[in-house]
């Protein structure tokens, strides 16, 4: 049964992780550019605001760029961050006032260690048990420091961190460590694939239950933990790849 489960996730991998996945997905823009810096930020931020219909999220990366004119490095360290407009609406619930919290703290980070890779590695979440965790947990320290007397944003990264699936960062990270040459873009090379958590979101949890591949009823980060140690089973290396057969397959309806 357990070889039966592996060659249809494997199968459902290689029909889903296709250069033809990119032009509906996310990913789209980060791939856009070679500086690795502006990958990471366009990385971060239009993941961040992965969540809803995928045609709303697209659009409203396209809108993101283009208020960065298309240089997102070079806006957050030489733009006009205070003028952003604080209503006004980037995605659903994230407006310009959480938009500009978030760039403040980036900002910090380039301007001290140059990349966020570079910060990975100098906050030890490189060789931390949970990476994605541990950036969350240092990043939101950055952002609290450059923003010092200014609202809190409850909107940028989680910071219930014991708890939060973290699904947006981990799906990120997918896109800055897997380097198979397709759809990710691999470009972090201090971090392995195989210390990836797969991005957990309603439908993959669903499938991944349906599958048996998962056992506990909350989508939560105990939940992240448990599906990727059984992915590691079928994949040690590279476990997050099942990503995309977790989403095809939901997607497809063929479970």
């Amino acid at each position: 049964m357990k070889e039966e489960l592996k060659n249809l996730l494997d199968s459902a991998v290689e029909d889903i992780n296709r250069p033809e996945f990119i032009a509906a997905d996310p990913v789209q823009f980060p791939r856009r550019f070679n500086d690795s810096r502006d990958i990471e930020i366009t990385s971060l931020l239009t993941s961040h605001i992965a969540w809803g219909n995928r045609k709303m999220i697209c659009g409203n990366c396209e809108k993101l760029l283009a208020l960065f004119e298309n240089q997102p490095y070079r806006y957050l360290m030489e733009g006009d961050i205070e003028g952003i407009k604080s209503d006004s609406n980037i995605h659903r619930t994230f407006f310009g006032r959480d938009l500009k919290y978030f760039l403040r703290g980036l900002k910090k980070i380039y301007a001290t260690h140059g990349s966020l890779e570079a910060f990975a590695l100098h906050c030890g979440a490189t060789v931390s048990e949970t990476p994605s965790w541990t950036l969350a947990e240092q990043i939101n320290g950055q952002l609290a420091l450059a923003n010092t007397g200014v609202d809190k944003s409850i909107r940028c990264l989680p910071e219930n961190l014991r708890t939060t699936p973290l699904k947006r960062l981990n799906m990120a990270l997918r896109w800055l460590v897997r380097d198979d040459g397709i759809v990710d873009m691999g470009i972090w090379k201090a971090l392995a694939p195989s210390q990836l958590f797969i991005p957990l979101d309603v439908h993959v949890a669903n499938t991944s239950r349906k599958l048996g591949l998962l056992e506990r009823k909350s989508n939560d980060r105990k939940a992240v933990e448990e599906l990727t140690s059984t992915l590691r089973r079928f994949d040690p290396a590279d476990p997050v790849k099942y990503d995309f057969a977790l989403f095809g397959l939901g997607v497809e309806d063929r479970i």
